[in-house]
């Protein structure tokens, strides 16, 4: 059966200070850059029906430098919009609101758990006729394709919360015996020759 392959984009200056980025139009980070190009060779030789990438310049940066051509850019896979608290730090949140979590809340003048679920289902429902021709590769962020990881296994979007999703790493939703599962979560490239497995910190 076809599958579903999910690549966060790389490293941003905000992703590595664990800052909350869905509008902002960041670039990558030279880190970024590199943790990108190394999704290539895991990538190659792959055939997808379809490559969807949020429009962030991060997002199809980082598709651009593994590889993918991207076949169409979504809103639908856009970062969750984080309204007031873009650009704030999950520590500088609970400073003011102690008992948050993104995944019970959502964020004021930005979107709720429901919000983005409905918006990812939306993808879910635009993905079914690209599935009957073969696999599809979506290129997007943290939280909401942690969302979409929940929600094909039908699980709630606060479920993302136990999913959890680094800059640069590739995760796999498939089928077993007709049902929906996540295949592979949060695999990130092997590494560079000489470098430590885990040594690098990926955000």
């Amino acid at each position: 059966m076809s599958e579903v392959l999910l690549v966060r984009h790389g490293e941003t200056a905000w992703s590595a200070s664990r800052r909350h980025t869905s509008y902002t139009d960041l670039e990558l980070t030279p880190d970024g850059e590199r943790q990108a190009r190394a999704l290539g060779p895991a990538l190659a030789g792959r055939r997808f029906a379809a490559v969807l990438s949020s429009p962030r310049r991060r997002a199809l940066y980082t598709a651009q430098l593994a590889g993918l051509n991207v076949t169409g850019a979504d809103e639908d896979l856009a970062e969750w919009n984080y309204g007031d608290y873009e650009g704030r730090t999950t520590a500088e949140i609970h400073e003011e609101q102690p008992s948050w979590s993104v995944w019970t809340d959502g964020c004021p003048g930005g979107e709720s758990p429901s919000e983005v679920g409905e918006r990812l289902d939306r993808l879910l429902t635009k993905l079914h006729p690209l599935l009957d021709r073969g696999s599809v590769a979506l290129v997007g962020h943290a939280h909401s394709l942690r969302v979409l990881g929940a929600r094909w296994i039908a699980l709630p979007p606060s479920a993302g919360g136990l999913l959890r999703l680094d800059t640069a790493t590739l995760s796999l939703l498939g089928h077993e015996h007709g049902r929906r599962v996540i295949l592979r979560w949060n695999q990130p490239p092997p590494p560079p020759a000489g470098t430590a497995a885990g040594s690098v910190a990926r955000h």
